[in-house]
């Protein structure tokens, strides 16, 4: 599932896929803008995203 959100460097809409049959998932993926590091933290209930979170590592 393609998931948006704003790059939690440089604020611009970014999206990311993200896989819902795994319940619960932290990873680093680059923003697509700035090439920034963001970890993404999201946990998954019945299918749908029930946590999302995007950080900075600095």
């Amino acid at each position: 599932m393609e998931h948006f959100f704003d790059c939690p460097y440089c604020g611009q809409q970014i999206s990311m896929i993200l896989d819902l049959s795994v319940r619960r998932q932290i990873y680093i993926e680059d923003c697509e803008v700035c090439c920034k590091p963001i970890e993404v933290d999201c946990s998954v209930e019945d299918g749908e995203i029930a946590a999302f979170r995007a950080k900075t590592l600095e």
